[in-house]
């Protein structure tokens, strides 16, 4: 699954450890039990640390550091999709910000600027609604995933009951 997320194997293979390990465990222990070096422990813990995925915490008494994943599932789920967000989407809308501003000088120039104002738009209203959705509580979100298709078939009958609606100026269905 890691390969899928954006991590590589090694990252991957720590985190897969610490989700299933009840107890905490430090960079020794995870080298040993997954066969890997201690430097590649290393590079992995700080690459998830980077994600948000792991905790790091002491042990009285003892110097070395130790790791946890995060514990609540659909938490790991928010933090992963917010960092993709962060590393990925903000990006992409920035650049096609810039590419807005740029004058149009010919029909191709006119023709790309139109398709990039398009992409823009769907990837900010894909932002904006990653934002309502990162606002929902656990047990509101799982209720929604849980709709899936009953959702679309509930817009329909609406559309069918009260007509289609036209979009309105801020990209949202007019009521």
């Amino acid at each position: 699954m890691g390969s899928r997320w954006g991590v590589n194997r090694t990252v991957g293979q720590i985190y897969a450890l610490l989700f299933v390990t009840e107890e905490q465990l430090n960079a020794d222990d995870i080298g040993e039990k997954l066969g890997i070096s201690r430097s590649n422990v290393s590079i992995g813990l700080k690459e998830l640390q980077s994600w948000g995925l792991v905790r790091l915490s002491k042990v009285p008494g003892d110097r070395r550091e130790y790791f946890t994943s995060l514990g609540d599932v659909q938490e790991i789920f928010r933090v992963v999709a917010a960092e993709r967000r962060r590393r990925e989407v903000a990006p992409t809308l920035s650049v096609l910000r810039e590419q807005l501003l740029v004058n149009v000088k010919t029909p191709e120039d006119a023709f790309a600027q139109q398709r990039m104002r398009e992409m823009h738009e769907l990837v900010d209203l894909a932002n904006n609604w990653f934002d309502d959705l990162q606002r929902i509580s656990p047990e509101s979100m799982a209720k929604l995933m849980k709709m899936g298709s009953k959702l679309q078939k509930l817009l329909s009958a609406k559309d069918r009951l009260f007509g289609a609606a036209e979009p309105g100026s801020d990209g949202h269905s007019a009521p």
